[in-house]
């Protein structure tokens, strides 16, 4: 497939706003060439190096008194002044809770586990984080219908979004998505299409995004970058809430299911923000774990760019490509990778499932990263560490 054109928001400038924008945001920056653009959606990163055959995602860029925590406010809304939009689509996402699982600790030998439970989000995953703002901004910039290509849970929450916005939405998926989340994405009146294969799904995505200006809520382009920068910042909400939960001194470690690398590129971001603002001295070690070697082959030397292969039932972070954003959250946070197979996953779900914490398999794969991690010397016996529960057991359908 062919990598694709920028598509701007200056192309819907006659459509009348709906929300507005935050007036602590003030730009844009690539991650990879730190090149600051204008304020306009990228859809496929940063256009400088697209051009130059490294695709990379962008950031937002806010000012230094953007941090004011609304105490009255309870969810994303707490942090609205750190966020693009400042009143967005919104379901109650956000304010998860965070669970201390000191069993688990003394079990496997650590100073402290705590689980961040982001299956208790309005559609049951993280992605409310990210669809709450990429569905407000499209709405303001007068796209009427949104499309993204998903195995499940980004399906199933931009679609709950979407209908929430009163947009029209069309989820791409490929013919063995369960039929849970095909009910709970068809109940909400969007379209599923399905792609011979999850690359394929992208080609379709690209098409109605370049030609009828449908908004991409989900990469669309190979090699990829990341999901719509707008909704990404929502997901920097998880290290805000961490850092008021467990204070300036925080935690040593977090462990996070990770496929394209949208949710620990945000909670890294999320981390960062709070390091340049003085409100912490050290950002968290991050370590994604991945069902096959993905990002571990391209830290050991392969080009991010390139396509690996491999067969998992960890659904929710399948997928056989990697992102810059992945490599520089894992580098920047002085963290690593882990490569967790089905079988220990399939282990760790039932231990975490008797401690109360019923995950998804891909989620339940963070406590087996940790086991592994603990082996190699990455963590020690002493260190606090969070886990993130990307979503709950009860969307999977029966293998």
């Amino acid at each position: 497939m062919t990598n694709s054109t920028n598509v701007g928001a200056k192309s819907h400038k006659s459509a009348k706003a709906r929300h507005k924008l935050n007036s602590n945001l003030i730009g844009i920056e690539c991650l990879r060439c730190k090149t600051k653009h204008e304020l306009a959606d990228y859809f496929t990163g940063c256009p400088l190096c697209l051009a130059e055959g490294y695709p990379a995602s962008v950031r937002q860029l806010y000012s230094a008194d953007a941090w004011q925590v609304n105490s009255g406010h309870k969810g994303m809304t707490r942090y609205a002044s750190c966020l693009p939009y400042t009143n967005f689509t919104t379901l109650g996402e956000g304010g998860t809770p965070l669970i201390a699982a000191p069993a688990l600790a003394d079990g496997i030998g650590t100073g402290a586990i705590f689980v961040k439970c982001e299956g208790q989000n309005p559609t049951g995953s993280h992605k409310d984080r990210m669809s709450a703002l990429a569905v407000t901004r499209a709405s303001d910039i007068g796209a009427e219908t949104v499309i993204g290509a998903s195995s499940g849970n980004a399906g199933a929450s931009i679609a709950a979004y979407a209908a929430r916005a009163g947009l029209q939405c069309v989820i791409v998926t490929t013919h063995d998505m369960n039929p849970i989340w095909r009910r709970a994405i068809a109940a909400t009146g969007a379209r599923l299409v399905e792609a011979k294969n999850s690359l394929d799904r992208w080609e379709y995505v690209e098409k109605r995004a370049t030609e009828d200006g449908w908004f991409p809520v989900t990469n669309y382009i190979n090699s990829p970058v990341g999901s719509n920068h707008f909704g990404v910042d929502g997901l920097r909400t998880i290290a805000f809430e961490l850092f008021e939960e467990t204070g300036a001194q925080g935690v040593d470690a977090i462990i996070v299911p990770t496929s394209r690398a949208d949710l620990i590129w945000g909670v890294f971001e999320g981390f960062r923000f709070l390091k340049e603002n003085g409100l912490i001295q050290r950002v968290p070690r991050l370590y994604a774990v991945e069902p096959f070697s993905r990002i571990d082959s391209v830290l050991r030397g392969s080009d991010y760019r390139g396509n690996f292969e491999g067969h998992t039932r960890q659904i929710s972070i399948a997928g056989s490509t990697v992102t810059y954003q992945a490599i520089d959250a894992l580098k920047q946070s002085q963290g690593g990778v882990v490569v967790v197979n089905d079988d220990a996953a399939v282990s760790d779900q039932r231990i975490l499932a008797q401690n109360g914490f019923y995950m998804e398999l891909s989620s339940a794969a963070s406590l087996s990263g940790l086991r592994r991690l603990l082996d190699r010397g990455d963590i020690h016996a002493d260190e606090r560490v969070i886990l993130i529960a990307t979503s709950s057991g009860y969307k999977e359908f029966d293998f």
